[in-house]
């Protein structure tokens, strides 16, 4: 069974971190899921209506990233975590992406919620899920660019599993391998948050799973925090 770690390091030196995950398994990725393209939907009227907007780097929530950024070592206006781009492309284009419906379920609950979140294809991870400080010898493959081969600065926080590194600057990008497309049957997904209120990656979590619970057979939810740095999915 493979798990996902929370290191100790990690945990140290942002004891505010607290991360939902959620496992989905026997998704059937190639059906309709019109409550996916609702849950955009939804998001860009509400932007368009002009009485919300997406939170920004202003916001706590987002700001709480920025700051662990530059804590690591990465500038986070060229580099954004993955929330903080998806909403600055939904207040300047008044669009959000289409993908693949379980990317598209993740990425509606992210802006809403304001969490950076990220999904793998469990059938292409090698081995355990560890989030850690990077060393400077890894290998990364960002997303679309399979020819590519890119080195994490030493101290950058990256999600690993036994054949290298699958995120770049915790969550500003994802690699090519575990990738998630509309065939990838069992999936991991991942909410986190730096930000201290203690209900928004549980109700996070619970919106994410309604969306994927009528396509696939089961889903499951833990929660990781530097109390409880494991879960087994």
């Amino acid at each position: 069974m493979t798990a996902l770690h929370l290191h100790p390091a990690v945990a140290a030196a942002f004891p505010a971190v607290r991360i939902a995950v959620v496992t989905a398994r026997d998704v059937r990725g190639t059906e309709p899921w019109p409550a996916a393209a609702d849950a955009l939907a939804a998001l860009e009227s509400l932007a368009a209506g002009g009485g919300w907007q997406p939170a920004d780097e202003h916001d706590p929530r987002i700001a709480a990233w920025h700051a662990a950024y530059r804590a690591f070592g990465s500038n986070p206006r060229r580099v954004r975590p993955s929330v903080d781009a998806l909403g600055r492309r939904l207040a300047k284009q008044g669009a959000l992406p289409r993908i693949t419906p379980a990317v598209d379920c993740y990425n509606a609950v992210s802006v809403r919620h304001a969490l950076p979140a990220g999904a793998f294809d469990l059938a292409a991870v090698d081995g355990d899920l560890v989030i850690r400080f990077a060393d400077g010898t890894e290998e990364f493959t960002p997303l679309g660019e399979p020819d590519t081969v890119e080195h994490p600065k030493p101290g950058e926080v990256v999600y690993t599993d036994g054949s290298g590194v699958l995120t770049r600057h915790w969550n500003h990008r994802d690699t090519h391998r575990t990738r998630v497309t509309e065939h990838t049957t069992d999936l991991v997904l991942v909410l986190e948050t730096l930000y201290p209120d203690p209900d928004q990656p549980a109700t996070a979590a619970a919106e994410l799973a309604a969306l994927l619970a009528p396509h696939c057979a089961t889903v499951t939810l833990h929660h990781l925090n530097p109390r409880h740095p494991r879960a087994d999915l």
